[in-house]
């Protein structure tokens, strides 16, 4: 079982020290879903919601939270992005909106939530823009799919999550 790196001996919350580690390219792949209504996902898929754009605005939302991730999540590295990108994919059947976000840097640590960070703000971004057309909007299935670089090597998910 790999060892829990962000306390010290004492138990105690630290940073990690990433100093004496080599940089090199590092990606991340992070994805989740918002399942809505019927009326809500066509408006979405329109353009025709009140506030305009949604999945627009959630796009340039979730590249700004990536952006954020460290002053949001403690002891995250401050990390020089490279490149953020969301997608967005209707999915017509379970009437949702899976959002894709990729995080690219070249550093010492790696971008994973960077990732999570941008496919959640997305989400929460649609949520926002869209409730007064549907308040039971569920957001789901958010994880990473797959990060490449560092010293721990590639990950790629193969499985659904653990139960």
């Amino acid at each position: 079982m790999a060892e829990f790196t962000h306390f010290n001996q004492f138990g105690e919350a630290i940073m990690v020290d990433v100093s004496e580690k080599q940089e090199t390219a590092r990606e991340a792949v992070a994805e989740g879903r918002i399942s809505m209504s019927e009326e809500c996902f066509q408006k979405v898929r329109e353009g025709s919601m009140k506030k305009g754009d949604v999945l627009g605005v959630a796009r340039i939302a979730g590249i700004m939270g990536a952006k954020k991730t460290s002053e949001l999540i403690p002891l995250c590295h401050i990390l020089n992005l490279t490149k953020v990108e969301i997608q967005f994919e209707p999915e017509e059947q379970s009437r949702s909106f899976k959002a894709v976000c990729t995080a690219r840097t070249v550093g010492k640590t790696g971008v994973e939530m960077e990732a999570l960070t941008g496919v959640n703000i997305a989400l929460l971004t649609i949520y926002d823009m869209c409730k007064a057309v549907d308040k039971s909007m569920e957001i789901s299935d958010i994880h990473l799919c797959r990060k490449s670089g560092g010293k721990s090597g590639d990950f790629f998910r193969s499985s659904p999550p653990r139960e």
